[in-house]
């Protein structure tokens, strides 16, 4: 087919739509669905999985994710008959679509004539078809057909009434070390600092004789290597992986219309950290995420806290574009979710500011790689166990979609996440007990615990909505970051920094300023030196006494202003009786830093202290007994709660009010919760 012919098609397609346009499909308030391959199925087949989906209250069908090879069967011919016929089959059963875009599974025929763009290992070996992620993500050949594809679909979908939004790729995962991509790497390293002097003076490339001569000299692993090298080449990983999104991006939004949105979903639960989500999330509409347990059961605390990281991305409700049906295939113990259990954990995504769930997947695969992986529907077509519970889900979001629409949640406390601080530490932990992701969900769990909503969000990004800040393992803090967060407590934020704060700036070098670097003068102390900790030790002051372990750290040149809040008692000489914990007010606001790592009572008498201390009431909004998760949402006059009962056990709960009951109707003041019931509650005026 000519191109002329391809764009008077085009053109006489968008001519076709642009008069149902008033009829367009819009998206719902809150968005039910799932993942489901039409291209694996007949049309019989179709129309018996579409029904049950509409029973089941689903609003929303993804498609094409994978299927390139039933897309393009051969280089250069396009079939896009069937894919037009699915999403005409959805829509007459009430559901919109969001198409994907095929380019994580490129076909045989590509990967055969064009083996460049298979992925190479970091060993040397070049993956074969099949394999899962096999593409190269710098192979121009790749991209090239990768705009080629997404083209030809924006042409023919970029218009339709019945797709609300495109999906770039699936889940972003691996780097590729193969000779195209390196070169990429060099060519990145040369844009960002022009001259090799430069490179080798911030890398500080004297040591171990490290010096380069020219870019081709520079190595590309993940091994332990210069600590700039290393986190530099993080980051050309997040920018191949952005320029690959805003290729496909671009092509997507030169053919479709502003109402549809552009996302991708990531996956790796969420914190996963092989490139810089929030720079990936800062190109898109909407983001979504993948939201899997695995092994065992909910952890309320590390998923909360992962909602709330994807919703900081971009500081904006999300999407979780794949959640387990139960269970999974690919975990050491892929045991099912209890009865009630993915229900609760849907309605934790939606509390933590998720307007849309979509479960992976439909119904069961007859071949592949994830053949056993949890489903609403057999492969014969019929409803699984877990199917009832969808459907009561569906019952739910349809009766509580109309409050919760143009809701958010809202907090007055915010954790810093910092990916290059991340990075810095993961290269040399010090210590293997120092998990830094278990010490920012433990500041999580105790905030969490009295404030019941706890935002987490990006250094750089606008703090002043927050009347308290909380960074802990903030280890990389440049001249520009100290500058943003300084002036932060100089307008009235209280900003608390913990351990191994300041320590590297941003080419991953020691700071020449002690402990916490830039922001040493504006604390008035500096850290004297920091110890990683076999055993706990004792520690005593305004909060109260307790032990700490893991790490400590102790201040010194404390000046006037600079206050002692806690001290070290006995320890290995060096630590004792010095300062833990100090704080400093500052034009309107207080920099307090804490050293080390407490033990959990003592942490959350501290958590009291700072909260006072920032203005924030140090008591819940609605009291709840351990295991029950509460989340707010606010908006337009209204606020809702939804409380998430996460034990096997009955629970009733005493409100400081009568509520109004949105699922079960009518209005109470007192909760009777079964196990892992969910209750969503409206605040009456």
């Amino acid at each position: 087919m000519t191109k002329t012919i391809r764009l008077a098609l085009a053109l006489f397609s968008s001519l076709l739509f642009s008069a149902s346009v008033i009829r367009a499909a819009e998206t719902p308030p809150l968005v039910l669905g799932s993942a489901w391959y039409p291209e694996q199925w007949t049309e019989a087949d179709w129309e018996k999985d579409l029904a049950l989906m509409k029973a089941a209250g689903f609003n929303m069908v993804r498609i094409g994710e994978f299927a390139w090879s039933s897309m393009e069967p051969e280089e250069g011919r396009y079939t896009f008959d069937w894919l037009e016929k699915a999403v005409a089959a959805a829509a007459r059963h009430g559901m919109v679509v969001v198409l994907g875009t095929p380019t994580d599974a490129p076909p045989a025929w590509l990967t055969s004539k064009y083996p460049e763009t298979l992925r190479v290992a970091p060993d040397g070996r070049q993956l074969q078809h099949g394999d899962r992620r096999q593409f190269n993500y710098s192979s121009r050949k790749y991209r090239e057909h990768c705009r080629a594809i997404v083209g030809r679909m924006a042409e023919r979908f970029g218009r339709n009434p019945h797709v609300i939004g495109w999906q770039i790729g699936n889940e972003y995962t691996e780097d590729s070390f193969d000779d195209e991509s390196r070169r990429a790497f060099h060519d990145w390293l040369r844009e960002k600092y022009k001259s090799i002097d430069l490179l080798n003076r911030h890398w500080v490339t004297a040591y171990w004789s490290q010096a380069y001569n020219s870019w081709s000299q520079i190595p590309m692993n993940t091994g332990r290597n210069n600590p700039g090298l290393m986190l530099d080449y993080k980051r050309f990983v997040t920018d191949q992986w952005r320029s690959l999104q805003r290729e496909q991006r671009d092509v997507i939004r030169g053919h479709a219309g502003a109402r549809q949105f552009i996302t991708t979903n990531l996956g790796g639960l969420g914190w996963a950290n092989r490139f810089n989500r929030q720079v990936i999330a800062s190109d898109l509409d909407l983001i979504t995420w993948d939201n899997y347990v695995g092994s065992g059961h909910i952890e309320p605390y590390r998923n909360g806290a992962t909602h709330d990281l994807v919703r900081g991305w971009k500081n904006m409700n999300f999407w979780v574009m794949e959640m387990q049906p139960g269970f999974v295939d690919w975990a050491q113990v892929s045991n099912s979710l209890d009865k009630g259990e993915t229900r609760a954990l849907v309605w934790a995504a939606v509390g933590h500011g998720a307007d849309g769930i979509a479960f992976w997947q439909w119904r069961s695969a007859l071949n592949g790689q994830e053949q056993y992986h949890g489903v609403l529907v057999g492969p014969d077509g019929g409803p699984v166990p877990f199917y009832e519970e969808a459907r009561k889900i569906g019952e739910d979001f349809a009766k509580a979609a109309p409050l919760l629409k143009n809701t958010a949640p809202r907090s007055e406390v915010a954790l810093l996440h910092d990916y290059d601080s991340r990075w810095a530490i993961d290269f040399n932990r010090f210590s293997q007990r120092y998990e830094q992701l278990d010490i920012l969900i433990d500041y999580y769990r105790v905030f969490r615990d009295i404030t019941q909503s706890v935002d987490i969000v990006d250094p750089a990004s606008e703090l002043d909505r927050y009347k308290l800040v909380l960074a802990p393992s903030l280890n990389v803090i440049s001249a520009g970051l100290a500058r943003h967060l300084a002036a932060y407590v100089e307008r009235g934020g209280h900003l608390v920094l913990g351990p191994r704060s300041g320590m590297k700036n941003e080419f991953n070098a020691l700071n020449t300023e002690r402990q916490p670097g830039p922001l040493a003068p504006v604390l008035g102390a500096r850290v004297e030196q920091f110890y990683a900790l076999p055993d706990p030790i004792p520690l005593d002051g305004e909060w109260g006494g307790g032990t700490a372990d893991i790490w400590a750290e102790f201040f010194s040149q404390l000046a006037p202003g600079t206050q002692v809040l806690m001290r070290y008692g006995a320890a290995n000489g060096f630590l004792d009786d010095q300062p833990a914990a100090v704080s400093r007010k500052v034009g309107r606001g207080t920099l307090t830093h804490l050293g080390a790592v407490l033990e959990k009572p003592l942490m959350h008498r501290a958590a009291l202290a700072m909260l006072a201390d920032a203005g924030i009431p140090a008591r819940p909004p609605l009291p709840v007994p351990e295991g029950i998760e509460v989340c707010r949402r606010v908006g337009e006059g209204r606020e809702l709660y939804i409380v998430i009962n996460h034990t096997p056990r009955p629970v009733e709960i005493g409100l400081p009010g009568n509520m109004r009951d949105i699922l079960d109707g009518g209005e109470t003041g007192r909760l009777t919760l079964s196990p892992r019931g969910v209750a969503v509650l409206q605040k009456l005026p």
